[in-house]
């Protein structure tokens, strides 16, 4: 970045993540648009893809008001190297493509969201005493909608695993194992992580975390999963440019229709 203070790299350093994470989970979830395991849950599923890419959109507006760029060239037009967000939100959702053969794992699709809107939230949470007040004032907004996009995939999360039904419990603790090596980070900070707990941006990763695992540790007792909680970053670190080959074709997918004219107004 330019010739900056630490604390205005350490703000956009902390968009990027919160913007980039939301961007891609968006994705990920709009590829189940038509695939979903029932209407209504078509319906609720794309209404919430919906909102976090509408949470990304305010963070890269942000960034943009800060002078990093276009918030829709900071959305399509950044290659993976440049990306901040976590490798687990960016992995497929499953073998095939979702115009052909999608044979995509719905499993892991609550897995991952319930994981990820919970540590959102805490996330959010903590942003809402963030000493950057655009973002605090941003956070106690996607706050609200936050509430019931994790009572969605909690009721799903919790739905499956106490079914009683063989393949359904399987299914969702082989998405949970998939799941758990690369979820760490989700709570990854970055290279200048020390420096947005210093300046009061959000708390530090180990906080962050241990709040997670307080949130989700009653739920895992309430459907007999062990609590013994382990995560980890197995493919790297998103937040340093560490990227695996799912998000390189997510993005020259997703940046299709832009990339066909750069200075259109889409």
């Amino acid at each position: 970045m330019r010739n900056e203070s630490l604390k205005d790299i350490a703000i956009k350093e902390l968009l990027l993540q919160l913007a980039d994470d939301d961007f891609i989970h968006s994705y990920r979830g709009a590829e189940w648009l038509g695939l979903a395991p029932h209407i209504e849950e078509d319906v609720a599923s794309a209404s919430i893809s919906q909102d976090t890419m509408g949470h990304a959109a305010i963070y890269y507006k942000l960034l943009d008001e800060l002078g990093e760029g276009d918030a829709d060239k900071l959305a399509h037009d950044r290659p993976a190297k440049e990306r901040r967000n976590a490798i687990i939100l960016e992995l497929v959702n499953g073998p095939g493509y979702y115009m052909k053969d999608p044979d995509y794992d719905w499993a892991f699709a609550v897995v991952r969201n319930y994981f990820y809107t919970q540590a959102k939230a805490i996330k959010v949470q903590s942003l809402q005493s963030c000493s950057y007040e655009p973002l605090a004032e941003v956070a106690q907004k996607v706050q609200m909608e936050l509430y019931y996009h994790l009572m969605h995939w909690k009721t799903w999360f919790v739905q499956l695993l106490g079914s009683g039904h063989l393949e359904a419990v399987s299914r969702m603790k082989a998405a949970i194992g998939k799941t758990m090596p690369d979820f760490a980070g989700v709570f990854s900070l970055g290279q200048y992580g020390e420096e947005m707990v210093e300046l009061g941006l959000i708390e530090g990763e180990a906080d962050l975390q241990k709040k997670w695992i307080e949130a989700i540790t009653p739920i895992f007792e309430s459907v007999g999963l062990a609590t013994t909680i382990e995560i980890g970053m197995a493919r790297g670190d998103g937040r340093n440019g560490q990227h695996t080959e799912d998000l390189e074709k997510a993005l020259e997918t997703l940046s299709e229709v832009y990339a066909t004219d750069k200075a259109a107004s889409w």
